[in-house]
């Protein structure tokens, strides 16, 4: 789920965990109290999706942990509240809230919240209006425009009215909203085509004038702003979307070669990094993306981490020993475990509740589904919703009468099985054959015409 629109922000992170540091040349430090926390994980995450880490809570929702600077923009996440942090050498704040109340109860004290508290004042503008987009987004041009002019002003009132924020936070703070107007822009259509159900609708051609104006080489905006950061990789979107149709090329290999035209070694090394690190996963030539990667990318930490991606992603070629599942629940009762279905195809859905493009996959699938009943394949759909949402995956499977095989994950994301595919993003489809091979790591979705030639070559 991948930015479609909105002010929906992902989550992922890194954290130290072993011991709480005293020394902050580059740590900062948060602790709290979290009251009526609901059962979940409670982690945090960088803003760009690079890093995850859980943080350990007390029985008495208390918690602590230590955090590296080198990461600007943290979102501290319960599963429910999202608290966005922005964090310096030397911060040490401390977060309360009521996790049945957030929004009344937030809270948040030390050295570093004056920025921090902004960011929550912030937040809140932010959440108002995104509840308001199934309004906005069916405005026309003129209409939306203002809408968005009229929200920058809003957020520009918030930061004004702030009192004791430094100088500097400020500055960039200015052009960091200025960046978010303009990158509601770059929104608009994509978001249009989906409120208004009209695939055709294209902005006009100078609905997007604004944007022209932009550096896209401000090292000092690319690491502050969000918005900054999704308005550059747009642009290298952009110039990739017309290479991949000039030279015929897969878009990911477009992608690379476009950003590795980049002179500044920071922006080029991180947009790199980012979009091989999320996409390796899904690539039809992973080969071929990885040597193109390492070819441009001069940052030795970030290759170092996606050649061990890369060679986990080796393990799953066809032909290869399938990751396996055990003992997964069954909708129809009783467990399930991927040898138990040995002797057929086994063609995988791992989607959750809560994922919109799965839900938008289910007609397609139980169209398969009856296309190849008692063939010799079993359709096995698996859920990795968190425990707080298991009544929900029960009623939905009866609701939508979903066939095949439906299962329950033990861990949600951090099921082994979800980790050893490198699972990022759902829905994700596997096809593995009767003797437990693979045969696709990454098959068509049932919607793809590709899905039944696919099972037609296979003699199903």
């Amino acid at each position: 789920m991948k930015k479609l629109l909105l002010l929906a922000l992902t989550i992922s992170v890194f954290s130290c965990k072993n011991e709480i540091k005293t020394e902050t040349e580059n740590h900062a430090i948060i602790s709290g109290k979290i009251t009526n926390k609901q059962p979940g994980e409670l982690t945090i995450n960088s803003e760009d999706r690079t890093f995850s880490a859980p943080v350990k809570v007390e029985a008495d929702g208390t918690f602590i942990d230590t955090l590296s600077t080198d990461i600007k923009s943290y979102v501290l996440y319960d599963g429910a509240n999202p608290v966005f942090l922005n964090l310096a050498p030397g911060f040490n704040l401390n977060i309360t809230y009521d996790a049945t109340n957030f929004d009344n109860t937030i809270s948040i004290s030390g050295v570093g919240s004056k920025i921090n508290n902004y960011l929550v004042s912030k937040r809140k503008t932010e959440m108002a209006l995104s509840k308001k987009a199934a309004e906005i987004f069916v405005l026309d041009e003129a209409g939306y425009k203002a809408r968005m002019l009229e929200f920058k002003k809003t957020q520009e009132d918030v930061l004004n009215n702030t009192t004791d924020l430094p100088s500097d936070f400020i500055t960039k703070e200015k052009r960091n909203i200025n960046y978010g107007y303009l990158s509601s822009l770059n929104n608009f259509e994509r978001a249009h085509q989906y409120f208004t159900k009209n695939n055709n609708f294209k902005v006009s051609k100078d609905f997007l004038n604004e944007i022209e104006g932009v550096d896209f080489s401000n090292t000092e905006d690319f690491a502050f702003s969000s918005h900054y950061k999704g308005i550059v990789n747009d642009h290298y979107a952009s110039k990739a979307r017309k290479l991949q149709t000039k030279d015929s090329i897969a878009y990911d290999l477009a992608f690379l070669k476009t950003v590795s035209a980049i002179e500044n070694e920071t922006i080029k090394n991180t947009l790199l990094f980012e979009f091989v690190n999320f996409n390796m996963t899904y690539s039809n030539d992973v080969e071929a993306l990885y040597n193109t990667y390492l070819k441009h990318s001069t940052n030795e930490k970030n290759n170092t981490t996606v050649t061990e991606k890369y060679n986990k992603l080796t393990a799953l070629k066809k032909g290869k020993p399938s990751p396996k599942f055990t003992n997964y629940e069954n909708h129809s009762g009783g467990k399930t475990s991927l040898d138990d279905l040995k002797g057929k195809y086994v063609y995988i859905d791992v989607w959750a509740t809560w994922c919109g493009p799965c839900i938008q996959q289910i007609p397609h699938l139980q169209k398969v589904e009856k296309q190849f009943f008692g063939k010799n394949i079993d359709f096995v759909s698996i859920s990795i919703d968190k425990d707080r949402d298991y009544e929900k995956w029960k009623t939905m499977v009866v609701e939508k009468d979903l066939g095949g095989i439906q299962l329950f994950a033990d861990s949600d994301w951090s099921s082994a099985f979800v980790q050893e595919y490198q699972i990022q993003g759902i829905p994700k489809f596997i096809l593995i054959d009767p003797q437990g091979n693979i045969v696709d790591a990454n098959a068509p979705r049932p919607s793809s015409p590709k899905l039944i030639e696919l099972l037609n070559e296979l003699n199903i």
